[in-house]
């Protein structure tokens, strides 16, 4: 069973930029996806970023595309999320997670997707 740690969460004024790491300990980390998803308060979990286990496939919420960047590092079996023009509606709880398989096709994620999550790191963005 894998085990998924995040890190780099905080408080950020609107416009900063922040960093998030995901490292993962068990399986083979390359053979699945990598995702991040996050949870305001009151709000359901909702998909942000997904990587392919190869790295080379990307997919993003129309509402952080352009912002955001997912990338990987396979040796270090870690996923990063780099957030930058952070707004105030990006506060959230941030979650990383692995997916059941390396990749899919479609372009929609969810939640039914990734079989392992981390406990979260909160970001906080203030106006």
């Amino acid at each position: 069973q894998v085990q998924l740690v995040e890190s780099g969460g905080g408080l950020v004024q609107a416009g900063g930029s922040l960093r998030l790491s995901c490292a993962a300990s068990g399986g083979t980390f390359s053979n699945y996806a990598m995702g991040w998803f996050r949870q305001a308060p009151g709000k359901e979990r909702e998909f942000v970023t997904v990587i392919s286990g190869s790295g080379l496939s990307t997919r993003y919420a129309d509402s952080v595309k352009g912002r955001f960047i997912i990338s990987r590092d396979n040796a270090k079996n870690t996923v990063y999320l780099q957030m930058n023009g952070l707004k105030p509606e990006d506060t959230a709880v941030y979650y990383c997670a692995q997916g059941r398989t390396p990749w899919k096709a479609a372009v929609r994620w969810g939640s039914a997707d990734f079989g392992s999550w981390g406990q979260g790191t909160q970001v906080t963005v203030s106006s």
